[in-house]
């Protein structure tokens, strides 16, 4: 069987699907790895790294798609990529069904048979696989990263002889993966770190890395599915936003990481929010692409409103390629390896993780 993978075409991606260390263990389980000559150049993978490995560098995209049995992506195609994939091909990538269904129609018209990443089930046998938080956990601390970078103030407490600098104090919505990477990572830089998270179970995980909770009371209006919040009321980010002002008006940072999956992203930090903020403080809005946790973020931009500087940096893991790229291409292998051997793929729809994940198949879509 061969599994392959080419350069990914949308614009600032600089990740690659698999990495020469996977190619090097796919093939030693017995497949064959074909790579888009440069595909892994800006995660500094060069070709001859991947002939090295055992995999054979192919000139185009065009080549992969013609030969591969099974293709490997970061990103959901898009129209000219659609329309090169064969029939009986399995593609293995992040698609978002809930929130792409023409996208969906159009691979099931190609009888392709569609793996999405977003859709690995949050259990215990699937933690290997899970993609979202191998790139979500390099995102919070990227996050964390360039708000120091951005930020006019130092994140640590300094004694000097001209007088003591108080350390920065950082506000971070959600205690995910993100929220949590981000919180790790503020407190090794010194900040005062201060958390966020409709779901009072986190409470714990945030202290044991240093943060204070804030916490209020949600009601019942806070929908939990598998991990993630599924619906979170008006009533309850109204009562969060409020409680959250007198907090924001002494952060120098805060981080929004919340999302909820299928939907737009809910809004946390109101324009009026802002405005109580400091004049040179900072937001990074991680959930940017999904609507924004900012009313006045903006998708790929930094603006500066109210005096407020506003960070809406979309693809964060793209910025740390080669750990994105490797944690990416070990998520697939573990995917891949539990899903098919080198003789062909189980289709095991009593299995979990394979009902989870297959979109579609033979011309049927089998997740809405």
């Amino acid at each position: 069987m061969k599994i392959g993978a080419i350069k990914e075409t949308r614009p600032d991606e600089n990740r690659v699907a698999l990495s020469p260390t996977v190619c090097k263990q796919l093939i030693k389980n017995g497949f064959e790895c074909i790579i888009e000559s440069g595909a892994g150049l800006n995660s500094f993978f060069s070709d001859e790294a991947y002939v090295e490995a055992g995999a054979t560098i192919l000139s185009s995209a065009s080549e992969v798609f013609s030969s591969a049995d099974v293709l490997c992506k970061l990103n959901p195609p898009n129209e000219e990529e659609i329309e090169k994939l064969r029939a009986g091909t399995v593609l293995i990538t992040f698609v978002y069904h809930m929130t792409n269904k023409a996208l969906v129609e159009r691979i099931n018209a190609r009888q392709v048979a569609l793996f999405s990443m977003d859709a690995i089930p949050r259990i215990s046998r699937a933690q290997t696989m899970d993609a979202l938080s191998s790139q979500a956990n390099l995102a919070g601390y990227k996050a964390v990263t360039i708000a120091a970078n951005e930020s006019g103030k130092i994140f640590p407490m300094l004694m000097t002889a001209a007088g003591t600098i108080t350390p920065s104090k950082v506000l971070i919505f959600g205690a995910g993966v993100a929220g949590l990477q981000a919180i790790g990572t503020a407190r090794r830089l010194g900040a005062v770190v201060e958390v966020t998270d409709i779901r009072p179970q986190t409470k714990e995980e945030v202290e044991s890395l240093g943060g204070k909770f804030i916490s209020f009371d949600t009601g019942d209006g806070v929908k939990i599915e598998g991990g993630y919040v599924k619906e979170a009321g008006e009533d309850v980010l109204t009562r969060q936003r409020e409680i959250l002002k007198k907090h924001l008006a002494l952060a120098d940072v805060v981080i929004t990481t919340a999302q909820v999956p299928g939907r737009k992203a809910p809004v946390l930090v109101t324009e009026d929010m802002v405005k109580v903020m400091k004049m040179g403080s900072v937001i990074v809005d991680m959930a940017v692409e999904q609507g924004g946790n900012c009313e006045l973020s903006e998708v790929g931009k930094v603006v500066v409103k109210h005096g407020v500087k506003i960070i809406g940096y979309s693809n964060l893991p793209s910025l740390l390629a080669p750990n994105a790229s490797e944690s990416y291409a070990k998520n697939v292998y573990a995917f891949v390896t539990h899903l098919a051997s080198n003789e062909g793929f189980k289709w095991d729809m009593n299995d979990e993780i394979t009902a989870g994940t297959l979109i579609c198949r033979d011309g049927q879509i089998l997740k809405p």
